[in-house]
């Protein structure tokens, strides 16, 4: 689908992550210099002070030093002055016990919103006092190749779960690693499925335990130790 005047081309998994310049409270960047050769969480707000946003940031924060174990790098965006998103960070952290260190994005002219598709247009009342569209509450992972991984949207109601985040963050991470897919609810730990592009033969130097229960379902078992989440 073509890009319109008004809205930029839609992003899918495996588009490459619109690069961009902007100010955050660390100062300015240009986004795919800043990730460099790590992995990226970005995820955005609709607003600086606001409830939900306000649980989730600090979330993020605490969990921080686990997704810099798995070499990810976290960055907000909220539509909001830098100046504002400095009042905001004191309350994260006194609100949720957080020390908040990552970047935060100014964007009030929601030109990284327009750029990356995170502008709500359907729902009428999620807008301002201006009536201009929030940003809505988007998830992307993007690896170290700058190739989007992951999409999610949220509703503004429904806080973000970042246990689900870091864990999809060690699937995509293993399963490059290690030739495997993972099934529904898995976690570190769990068994895993061999990938499709493995053959039966190959399989048996690769996982010796594996086990056949239908000829397109494959599973082993693959420790904690050989994921990335150790």
């Amino acid at each position: 689908m073509a890009a319109t005047a008004d809205r930029a081309a839609p992003l899918r998994l495996g588009s490459i992550a619109p690069d961009f310049e902007a100010e955050t409270t660390q100062g300015p960047i240009k986004f795919h210099e800043w990730i460099g050769d790590s992995w990226c969480v970005f995820f955005s707000h609709p607003e600086d002070y606001t409830p939900v946003c306000t649980t989730e940031l600090g979330a993020f924060a605490k969990l921080e030093p686990e997704f810099a174990k798995r070499n990810v790098k976290l960055i907000g965006l909220s539509a909001n002055t830098i100046e504002s998103h400095g009042g905001w960070i004191k309350d994260i952290d006194e609100v949720t016990g957080s020390n908040l260190t990552f970047p935060i994005i100014g964007d009030k002219d929601r030109k990284i919103a327009y750029l990356y598709d995170m502008l709500d247009y359907q729902d009428t009342t999620n807008v301002d006092s201006k009536g201009i569209a929030f940003t809505i509450r988007s998830v992307f992972i993007i690896d170290p190749k700058k190739i989007i991984r992951l999409i999610l949207s949220y509703p503004a109601s429904t806080g973000r779960n970042t246990a689900e985040v870091l864990r999809v963050v060690d699937s995509l991470q293993t399963g490059d690693k290690q030739r495997i897919t993972t099934p529904i609810n898995w976690v570190p730990g769990d068994d895993v499925i061999v990938h499709p592009s493995v053959t039966n033969e190959e399989a048996k130097t690769l996982f010796p335990n594996f086990r056949i229960v239908k000829p397109y379902l494959r599973f082993t078992p693959l420790p904690v130790e050989k994921t990335t989440a150790v």
